[in-house]
């Protein structure tokens, strides 16, 4: 059974660093620590959304975000009370519903959010907690930043909705810093007018992990942290974060091939001479050799991976993994669940243990988790 480990005391470090770092940032306007909001969406970047999630309150994390209604109801049947924000917003009722009953803080983006909010906040009787989202220039959830009398008169006809906070996201502050500003003074601007306006925004945030960590006088009131608890970052590593999380497996078979022999789906590799191999029952569906799309780099590294695509073609590209501390080349192409690796020359037996370096992100959710 393959099995991802998370490293507890380098999960620690990072948390504790992050800790600091927040607080070398200083008190927001009001004289408050800056507050961290740990968003633990994708299955908790892969570590197991449930267990991560207790081991960052039994590290002292006491808020939590959240992409989709599955994750917010995991979270609260597991036994979780502390906060929880959903990220996304939503005019689905059923939806809406859901959270508003296990108590979880809305997002309020849109003329349609209001109205359903309302809705529901009128036939249960009861005041419907919300962070207002602002969208500055990522093109998805929120208010358009530049609709500002259309928001304010939305705004202010609500009844139910409370206000607890107001956020915008960041949509390339990993490498776009002149951006990055541009869209922190819209949502600055925009705050004014709402205040100007005698809308409550309560609790602002707009800071992911890169932007956390690039930007300290953008934390404002909270920041919200996810990648960089993981020590996987986009953005240069400044404060000493650890990279969590490797896959562990077995060897399951042992055998020996002969020449000419070919290895893997569509024939890419064929032995060269008799070869020792092993296989090991991995392959991307838990996150080997699984990377980010080219959409996350420059338009210049997008070039680069044009580049390296075509020289791919051309010449084959190496990939190697750890059995039992030994470095080991995986030939052919990487399946679904399998990999073979050359072991020729090397004392490498059944059930040896595999070492593979992954994105957490990437690892099937039936994959074991185990905190170590």
């Amino acid at each position: 059974m393959n099995t991802l480990v998370i490293e507890k005391e380098d999960l620690r470090h990072n948390i504790e660093q992050i800790k600091k770092f927040t607080n070398k940032s200083g008190q927001d306007d009001n004289g408050n620590p800056v507050k961290i909001i740990a968003v633990v969406k994708a299955n908790g970047y892969g570590l197991g959304i449930v267990e991560y999630t207790k081991f960052l309150i039994d590290q002292g994390i006491l808020f939590f975000a959240v992409a989709t209604v599955e994750e917010a109801i995991q979270l609260r049947k597991a036994g979780i009370k502390e906060e929880i924000l959903m990220l996304s917003s939503t005019a689905i009722k059923e939806d809406v519903e859901t959270l508003v009953k296990n108590n979880i803080i809305l997002s309020i983006g849109s003329k349609e959010d209001i109205k359903v909010a309302e809705q529901i906040g009128e036939e249960q009787n009861k005041p419907i907690r919300a962070h207002l989202k602002i969208d500055t220039g990522f093109g998805r959830y929120g208010f358009v930043y530049s609709n500002r009398n259309e928001m304010i008169e939305d705004l202010k006809g609500m009844k139910k909705i409370k206000i607890e906070g107001t956020f915008s996201h960041f949509s390339v502050s990993f490498y776009d810093d002149n951006y990055t500003k541009k869209q922190f003074q819209r949502f600055i601007d925009c705050i004014e007018v709402l205040k100007m306006n005698d809308i409550d925004t309560g609790m602002l945030h707009i800071c992911n992990s890169s932007a956390f960590l690039k930007f300290p006088n953008m934390h404002l009131n909270a920041v919200r942290v996810g990648s960089a608890f993981l020590g996987r970052i986009s953005c240069p590593n400044t404060i000493g974060l650890k990279k969590i999380g490797y896959l562990e497996a077995k060897v399951t078979e042992i055998k020996k091939l002969p020449k000419g022999f070919n290895i893997g789906y569509s024939n890419i590799y064929t032995t060269p001479k008799e070869m020792r191999v092993a296989v090991i029952p991995a392959g991307y569906m838990n996150g080997i050799c699984v990377k980010n799309d080219k959409d996350m780099f420059r338009t210049i590294d997008k070039m680069r991976y044009l580049l390296e695509s075509i020289k791919a073609f051309f010449r084959k590209q190496d990939k190697y993994v750890k059995i039992r501390g030994s470095r080991c080349k995986i030939l052919g192409r990487i399946g679904t669940y399998h990999v073979v690796c050359d072991i020729e020359d090397k004392e490498i037996k059944m059930g040896d243990p595999v070492i593979f370096s992954i994105n957490t992100k990437f690892v099937d959710s039936n994959v074991r988790r185990e905190y170590r």
